[in-house]
């Protein structure tokens, strides 16, 4: 893992995030982005709370952990490029999961505020970030409808050898 203390354009750009922008937009949203290094099983944010930051995971890996049966169970596991928080950051909604460093991790933060002073001088970045927002969340609800066609098939054992 990189030491650097700033946000790197070309991640930002490799990320799922940036999959549309140019060097320049990738800058520019880099730009006014924070940065968090965290250290194995620390906490990024915990489920339920009113934090609406988006977060990108630059570097390392952060579970994504939800309550059942009132303990912490790993739901999924991001990787670098992967964003976590879409919903809270359009919605201002609470978080529906907590995120949690699996071995040391380096997080990009993108609050809303800043993100929305792009439109003057950035109009083009806000709109191809939140066509990538929508396509993160599609993907991940693809996702969850497979898992959940998976689990269904399992518990009915139909379509596959159990």
């Amino acid at each position: 893992m990189t030491m650097s203390t700033v946000v790197d354009g070309n991640v930002v750009r490799a990320s799922t995030l940036g999959d549309e922008l140019d060097k320049n937009e990738s800058v520019a949203l880099a730009s006014i982005m924070g940065l968090r290094k965290l250290r194995d099983g620390e906490l990024l944010v915990a489920e339920n709370t009113a934090d609406h930051a988006l977060y990108l995971l630059a570097d390392g890996r952060l579970e994504v952990l939800s309550k059942t049966d009132g303990q912490d169970v790993v739901v999924y596991t991001m990787s670098k490029g992967e964003c976590a928080g879409t919903r809270a950051f359009v919605d201002r909604t609470p978080r529906k999961a907590t995120l949690r460093a699996s071995g040391a991790a380096t997080v990009y933060t993108l609050e809303r505020q800043p993100f929305e002073s792009l439109l003057t001088k950035h109009p083009s970045v806000v709109y191809k970030v939140m066509r990538a927002l929508f396509r993160i969340t599609h993907a991940n609800l693809m996702r969850m409808n497979q898992e959940s066609a998976q689990l269904s098939n399992y518990i009915n054992k139909s379509h596959g050898r159990y």
